[in-house]
């Protein structure tokens, strides 16, 4: 009899329905020759101390660092999961063979391979890869069977980083908690979320000792059109004041006019990241829940694997994209003019080397029914995004128009869509999104025509801003930040191996970033990540800069695809690491300070963050755009700002509402070519 582990119950059974295994047992089908079982994700962990030593079980700085001499691994405790491994144990020392159905992964991996250890299996072991659930890529799957010795290179980096882990946090939080929490507070520390929440807090940080600085901006109107001098800011209200000065009562001249035509590509298709910032942007979904809703479809065969850090296909799925595109329900209008059609094939999209375990997350082609709201907003995002690359690029013009007053030089820029190629699957979220913001995109304004030497009187003005501070991490901006992670590394190697991987894979950084909330370490408002006292005095309190920086996860991830490309030793990359441990402990230790971390409860976690005032209410009154006017041009018509017509018809084309900007009233249908104007005073 042959043994099949899947990692759910609803793949095994997916499985079992392709192989023929259709007897319903105790845990487990039956049928063909073919029994086939399932884990629940994790059955195995490694051993806890207190499952190596006695004395490590009672928390003690004089017992740190903990090593054993030998790893172990032991059942969770859960009386589901020890019912359920009985029934894998049984069918598997009675096995003529096994085929690892887990997810194709280094995690999936280790999680089978510990079921197996622990059963105690002898007979030879299959491995099933795929990277989708439809019943194609499961016979696809079982014809293409390899030796499970194939994928050992990645088993050892998984149990190696799985070690690693257990080494650092077991022992930096014990270390951490005694000696600056005393027992009051458990003080996690990890090698993924403490670089995390570092993140956060230096960034609120940064803007809580951010002084706001006044600047002037110089600009002017003329025929409708806002043109702002070159030079840039000025960063005193005199300099300001004293250009303004220069070109007051001075004809306005256009000195050149240039016209570039230009193509946008289609966006990247998903990987999880990418996915998760789009769904927290665009729905406010959690990172942890969009991770949770593209499984949920991944498992209702409707998207393909979800835990990938790819936005690449491998050329082996382009014959299969046609069908995929047929089987699409709901989304016709756009698929149709595809039918029957070559395909594009763009390397943006296509390119084998660049797809390791799975390629980029898309739709399966199996038609998507009874899904809920979440469900069908995401998989909306996968599905239109799919489609998207076989469409032609978008196709625009630019226009960059300079005009001077004296030696004062102006700039205007426009953009004017010629061809709306693949944005038309998204134009008419596009449209709603413009006509909700009431602040005119100067670089996506058509502009009137312009003619070299022509000139005239205009409107120039001088307006007071102020800089602005960083803005908080959002779900969406700290998972971007996670995976751009190299950028905040010196070395240089460590940097490009961190801009390929990030901190944390993919699939946790949702866990890590949820786990960052259940300590307490940080809270949300809204969208905003605000760090707690004890994630700030955590982080202010850690020395060993290596902990709290992203340089030790690139020191790591090298090393583990070291270890996957077979040019690298597990056994040394845990040998190095109990030294690197023991050097950390014997550092916090020799620390006489008398620093503690605040508690943080969950009644301090109801109240909200008090804001900043970041300048005296004198200096504050001033952050409001002052705007300094040339009396306007003839023939122009001007009036006093009155926001009651905001909301009102636009007289010119009786479609949009009036809207206001920052020097004139305009319309809501703007984007549309509406030149509606009308300049305040």
């Amino acid at each position: 009899m042959i043994v099949c582990i899947a990692e759910k119950p609803s793949v095994a059974k997916d499985i079992a329905r392709i192989i023929g295994a259709h007897s319903s047992k105790e845990g487990y089908m039956e049928g063909n020759g073919y029994q086939v079982t399932w884990t629940f994700g994790h059955l195995c962990c490694l051993k806890e101390p207190n499952d190596y030593h006695e004395n490590w079980k009672h928390w003690s700085l004089a017992a740190l660092p903990m090593i054993p001499h030998k790893f172990g691994i032991k059942l969770i405790e859960d009386d589901g999961i020890k019912k359920q491994f009985a029934v894998i144990e049984r069918l598997m020392q009675a096995a003529d063979g096994i085929i690892n159905c887990g997810d194709a992964g280094q995690e999936g991996e280790l999680i089978q391979r510990w079921v197996m250890q622990k059963a105690q299996a002898r007979c030879p072991v299959k491995r099933l890869w795929i990277s989708s659930m439809t019943d194609e890529a499961i016979r696809q799957g079982f014809n293409e069977l390899k030796d499970q010795n194939a994928y050992q290179p990645l088993y050892l980096a998984g149990l190696s980083r799985a070690i690693g882990d257990w080494i650092l946090g077991m022992n930096a939080t014990r270390l951490y908690t005694l000696k600056y929490g005393k027992n009051r507070q458990v003080l996690s520390i990890g090698r993924v979320q403490t670089p995390t929440l570092a993140l956060i807090v230096n960034r609120q940080k940064e803007i809580d000792q951010f002084t706001p600085e006044a600047y002037w901006v110089l600009a002017t109107i003329y025929r409708d059109t806002v043109f702002t001098a070159t030079q840039g800011r000025y960063t005193t209200k005199e300099e300001g004041e004293q250009a303004f000065a220069t070109i007051a009562g001075k004809p306005f001249v256009i000195t050149d006019v240039q016209k570039k035509k230009g193509s946008e590509a289609p966006l990247h298709l998903y990987d999880l990241t990418s996915l998760q910032v789009d769904c927290n942007k665009k729905f406010s979904y959690s990172a942890e829940m969009s991770l949770n809703i593209v499984q949920s479809l991944y498992e209702k065969k409707f998207t393909t694997y979800p835990r990938v850090d790819t936005q690449y296909l491998s050329d082996d799925i382009y014959p299969k994209c046609a069908s995929i595109l047929s089987g699409l329900r709901g989304y016709e209008q756009f698929t149709q003019p595809l039918a029957g059609k070559q395909l594009i094939k763009s390397k943006k999209v296509f390119d084998t080397a660049k797809v390791t375990d799975h390629h980029a997350i898309i739709p399966t082609g199996v038609p998507a029914s009874n899904l809920t709201d979440m469900e069908r907003n995401v998989y909306d995002l996968i599905a239109k995004r799919f489609i998207s690359v076989f469409y032609p690029d978008c196709k625009f013009s630019t226009t960059t128009v300079l005009g001077k007053v004296e030696e004062v030089e102006f700039k205007a820029n426009g953009k004017e869509i010629l061809s709306l190629g693949w944005r038309i699957i998204y134009n008419k979220e596009e449209q709603k999104q413009g006509d909700d913001d009431a602040k005119h995109d100067e670089e996506e304004r058509s502009l009137p025509a312009f003619t070299v030497g022509e000139s005239g009187l205009h409107t120039p003005t001088l307006t007071e801003k102020w800089t602005t501070p960083p803005k908080y991490y959002t779900e969406a901006t700290l998972l971007r930040a996670m995976e751009t992670a190299g950028k905040f590394v010196e070395d240089e190697e460590l940097r490009s191996i961190l801009k390929e991987n990030g901190i944390g894979r993919p699939s946790s950084r949702a866990g890590i970033i949820e786990t960052l909330f259940k300590r307490h370490y940080i809270r949300r408002e809204r969208k905003n990540l605000f760090a707690t006292p004890t994630g700030i005095e955590l982080i202010d309190t850690i020395h060993e800069k290596l902990l709290t920086s992203c340089e030790l996860t690139g020191i790591w991830e090298k090393k583990l695809r070291d270890i996957e490309h077979k040019q690298y030793s597990a056994t040394q990359f845990i040998d190095e690491l109990k030294v690197q441990i023991a050097q950390i402990v014997d550092d916090v230790l020799r620390d006489n300070s008398n620093r503690r971390v605040t508690v943080t409860t969950d009644e301090d976690l109801k109240k909200k963050t008090p804001k900043k005032q970041s300048t005296p209410r004198k200096k504050a009154e001033k952050i409001k755009e002052t705007t300094k006017e040339m009396p306007p041009v003839a023939g122009t018509q001007t009036i006093e700002a009155d926001d009651s017509a905001i909301g009102q018809p636009c007289p010119l084309c009786g479609t949009g509402t009036i809207i206001k900007g920052k020097t004139a009233y305009g319309c809501s249908n703007w984007r549309n070519g509406c030149a509606f104007r009308l300049p305040f005073k």
